[in-house]
């Protein structure tokens, strides 16, 4: 299998900006199928990027070789769970679910079909943030700040879409900051989260090794541009990277295709998969009890 043959499952906005032309922009995967709850949305990305329309989920999955997912989370956590006795690898998006109880039954029926899994950790992707997080495992952190301040959910937004305004930043940038800061600084223990998560919250996080980490996020404020990264200070000085952008990182979304083609071909999980996504989506849950 030369060319991975993938189903996309949505064609909402980021679908359109990220997904489609990730798939579609090298010779590792071509868009064979999009499937959207608006029929007539699927085919805008089929008329710009490929492939065919859908008849149904179900035909989605039969015609692929593996299933790109870009829809809320909670339609995420029933059509991949509906998808998984195919056993079709699956790029996921983050948070798994809604709420923890829907990632933890996702994971499990994931882990159990024996399905192939790699999760849109978009930064982790990032060649430049890859030799930013190796560069600080070389060193003894002190401590480490970070931020994800947007406007994506102020009214008229094109990203505020329901359940980012019910949940706020901590369920959609929250596994960002959280992943890159663990990975960067050691794994996280314990978290707490402090504020109002639809306007601005406050995490704190306490690592293996006793360093302690804070991080801003708000998906409400009126800023001009996203402020996103996060800055790990060690023995040896500081290290900062910032975040990967829609336009930031014109590498990004071609390793993640490459890899996802490995995980595809391969059937082997990549290292950032579902069980990955579940262990940050209970540091969020433990966040947010644990006010």
């Amino acid at each position: 299998m030369s060319t991975v043959k993938i189903g996309l499952v949505g064609a909402g906005p980021w679908a359109k900006i990220f997904h489609a032309p990730m798939i579609t922009g090298g010779p590792e995967a071509e868009l064979a199928a999009v499937w959207a709850r608006r029929q007539e949305a699927a085919q805008e990305i089929v008329d710009e990027f490929g492939g065919v329309v859908a008849g149904s989920f179900e035909d989605l999955v039969e015609s692929v070789d593996a299933i790109v997912f870009a829809v809320p989370p909670f339609i995420q956590a029933e059509l991949a769970a509906k998808a998984a006795p195919a056993g079709k690898p699956m790029l996921l998006e983050k948070p798994l679910g809604v709420d923890l109880e829907q990632a933890e039954k996702l994971a499990s029926t994931l882990n159990e079909a024996n399905v192939a899994t790699q999760v849109m950790f978009t930064n982790r992707f990032s060649p430049r943030i890859r030799e930013f997080l190796a560069d600080a495992r070389k060193q003894t952190p002190i401590g480490a700040v970070g931020s994800y301040i947007n406007q994506a959910a102020l009214p008229g937004g094109t990203f505020a879409t329901p359940w980012r305004i019910e949940k706020g930043g901590l369920l959609d940038l929250g596994p960002h900051v959280l992943d890159t800061l663990d990975a960067a600084v050691g794994p996280i223990t314990q978290v707490r989260g402090e504020g109002d998560p639809q306007r601005w919250y406050i995490l704190t996080a306490t690592h293996e090794n006793g360093v302690l980490s804070q991080a801003a996020l708000s998906l409400t404020s009126p800023v001009v541009a996203d402020v996103a990264g996060v800055k790990v200070y060690t023995e040896d000085g500081e290290l900062e990277c910032e975040f990967v952008g829609k336009d930031g990182d014109p590498e990004t979304p071609h390793v993640i295709r490459r890899e996802f083609a490995e995980v595809v071909k391969s059937g082997k999980s990549h290292e950032i998969d579902v069980n990955r996504a579940l262990y940050i989506q209970r540091l969020l849950e433990q966040a947010k009890t644990a006010n």
